[in-house]
């Protein structure tokens, strides 16, 4: 018995020492690397501070939150915001909405950079490669207020490019008012927001690519294997990691169907039935009529359902060998 105590002692001890020498050891480093440190804290004290602290503010969700009482002072509510959104007449549509225009962005979107980025590798002329760069990434650095400008003067009946065009091609008679017919509004978002993003988006996928060693070309090229196979045996592969982190995050923000684009395009009352997501309903409904706990409710509600698929994807995509964490 003593013996058996005694070893138990002794392993205890030594767990211990470890343990003591392990964070000695981090506290060691830490102050090793000091001045690399205090790079990381400016940032470690933004993320801190912008966006932990605020989040007791989702308290607000489950209160009848009055801005002059403040939180403290607000009735407390428990589900009776969620319940309101989850029985509105308008939630089935707002969903299938925030889902349906995620979804084709995602399907649409998705890999048009990657595509862009492939085809731009394999360009040898310089002076067209940047060209083209230049071009695809110049929409990304514009507001939504102008490209939204931009595509209702091309769209516009009055003197708009587009009927005109169609107009001199005889295939209309009259001309179409498009953002005034629902059926047209999702082709359009879409086709607004691949314009604006696919050139910003393709350059991670361009900067992975170019890290690909040459010399698997080369001994691809001495096996016979065109352009084309090259593409599908040693590119995408080299760069799929990176393809199945951002297809990760995409499906996490799959209820992040868009804002500004869809206020801006869609403030036509005709296209709500189709322009009306999570976000625009949010602003619509709850920041501007001040019902601040509903929006919050709202909010949280999309927060929760985006962390739940971020991590089913995550979990799925472990499966080969790639995953956030």
């Amino acid at each position: 018995m003593r013996s058996q105590s005694g070893g138990e002692c002794f392993v205890q001890e030594k767990d211990m020492a470890t343990k003591k020498k392990r964070t000695t050891g981090v506290i060691r480093n830490y102050f090793g690397q000091f001045d690399l440190q205090m790079m990381v804290i400016p940032g470690i004290l933004f993320i801190f501070i912008f966006n932990y602290i605020p989040m007791y503010g989702v308290l607000m969700a489950f209160q009848d939150y009055n801005i002059f009482e403040g939180m403290l002072a607000s009735d407390w509510v428990g589900f009776k915001h969620f319940e309101r959104f989850f029985t509105d007449p308008k939630f089935l549509g707002i969903m299938r909405n925030t889902i349906v225009i995620s979804g084709l962005k995602i399907l649409i979107g998705f890999p048009a950079p990657i595509i862009l980025a492939l085809m731009l590798n394999e360009v040898r002329n310089m002076m067209f490669k940047r060209t083209v760069q230049t071009i695809t990434y110049l929409p990304h650095f514009l507001s939504w207020v102008i490209v939204a400008g931009f595509a209702t003067s091309i769209l516009a009946t009055d003197n708009g490019s587009l009927n005109t065009l169609l107009e001199k091609l005889n295939i209309i008679e009259d001309p179409i008012s498009f953002l005034a017919i629902p059926e047209y509004f999702w082709t359009i978002i879409i086709g607004t927001n691949l314009w604006k993003s696919i050139g910003f988006a393709s350059i991670v996928y361009i900067a992975a690519i170019s890290g690909v060693d040459p010399q698997l070309y080369e001994a691809a090229s001495l096996d016979g294997a065109s352009k084309f196979k090259q593409m599908f045996l040693i590119t995408i592969p080299s760069i799929m990691p990176i393809i199945v982190i951002f297809f990760i995050l995409e499906i996490g923000n799959l209820l992040n169907a868009g804002f500004e684009d869809l206020l801006l395009l869609g403030s036509n009352p005709i296209l709500r039935p189709v322009s009306e997501v999570i976000d625009t309903y949010v602003y619509r409904v709850g920041i501007s009529n001040g019902l601040y706990s509903y929006a919050t409710a709202i909010g949280l509600f999309k927060a929760v359902i985006s962390v739940a698929l971020l991590t089913i994807a995550n979990q799925i995509a472990r499966r080969s060998d790639n995953s956030l964490w």
